[in-house]
């Protein structure tokens, strides 16, 4: 299968909750979504890149794969 690479930034709001900064970007290989992801990380409470098996025609995923965090991130379901 072939890999689904995203980037997720997010912010806080008023009350201190984390929202998303973004909608998740879809990157072209793992090493862009990490330089991206070092490069945003000082603007945002936290960012992640992350990667995962994907078949979306199907519907098939597998387990995500953490490449990079900073700061603040929510679990990743």
């Amino acid at each position: 299968m072939p890999n689904l690479v995203v980037l997720a930034a997010f912010d806080r709001d008023e009350e201190g909750e984390l929202l998303p900064a973004f909608e998740p970007m879809q990157m072209q290989s793992e090493g862009s979504a990490i330089s991206k992801a070092k490069q945003i990380a000082s603007d945002h409470a936290g960012v992640v890149a992350w990667s995962r098996a994907a078949e979306p025609m199907v519907g098939e995923y597998g387990d995500p794969v953490e490449l990079y965090r900073s700061g603040d991130v929510p679990d990743m379901e």
